[in-house]
């Protein structure tokens, strides 16, 4: 134990649950856009058994060191790139995505009858959970490859990731309650997951995209979007 509380570790902890909290916040967006469609008396408990889910993921990933190591081997080819486990996961996970995205911000930009309406929501429990169990996957194997690059104990890398969660599940109420007051938040945060699943898809064929890029764009998109709201309130 003595042996981990020394400076270079604090400084890998801090620094991996600082990154565990960006990489996270697409976590919280996605979960946070999906319990939205269920009754309001509903969405508090989805919220944290989605969360509570990435983080038992995230730590049984850590635990399986050997297993991840082994999604480096190659299972095809396509365009003469090398597609592994890893690589397979991210492009399906990035189409998943695209695809759920694409879906939603049509849903709310067109306004169906039903929208416009507001008709009682009626997506399912299990579907929503679903959902979520299968982005937390996507989520979660990025999350752990970042932890094995930045730290080298596993109690480093659990701790760091456990307090992460801890993070997201103070604000995830915040960050869903304010997506919900905004609808031009939402489509705008949708734009983010459609954004975050290229990169993943592009990722999974071997073309690297810097995620400060990405980072960037959407830290400046939502300042925008924040000074608009700010407008129309005023006006």
């Amino acid at each position: 134990m003595a042996e981990l509380m020394t400076v270079e570790n604090l400084v890998a902890f801090i620094t991996l649950a600082s990154l565990e909290i960006v990489l996270g916040i697409d976590n919280i967006v996605f979960l946070s856009i999906l319990v939205a469609k269920l009754p309001a008396a509903s969405q508090a408990r989805a919220r944290r058994i989605g969360l509570f889910a990435a983080m038992f993921m995230r730590v049984g990933l850590l635990l399986a060191i050997n297993w991840i190591m082994h999604l480096s081997t190659p299972l095809f080819s396509v365009f003469n790139h090398t597609i592994n486990g890893r690589d397979l996961i991210l492009i399906l996970g990035g189409i998943f995505l695209i695809g759920k995205s694409t879906f939603e911000i049509h849903e709310n930009s067109e306004g169906s009858k039903q929208h416009l309406v507001k008709t009682p929501r009626t997506a399912s429990f299990s579907m929503i959970i679903s959902q979520i169990m299968i982005m937390d996957m996507v989520f979660s194997l990025d999350s752990v490859i970042t932890a094995v690059g930045m730290a080298n104990h596993i109690v480093i890398m659990i701790t760091a990731v456990v307090a992460a969660v801890v993070v997201m599940l103070l604000f995830a109420n915040f960050v869903g309650d304010f997506i919900h007051q905004h609808p031009t938040i939402k489509v705008l945060a949708l734009s983010f997951l459609l954004l975050i699943g290229v990169m993943l898809t592009a990722e999974g064929f071997g073309k690297h995209i810097e995620r400060g890029y990405i980072y960037f764009a959407m830290a400046f998109s939502f300042c925008v979007e924040l000074i608009n709201i700010r407008v129309r309130a005023k006006a």
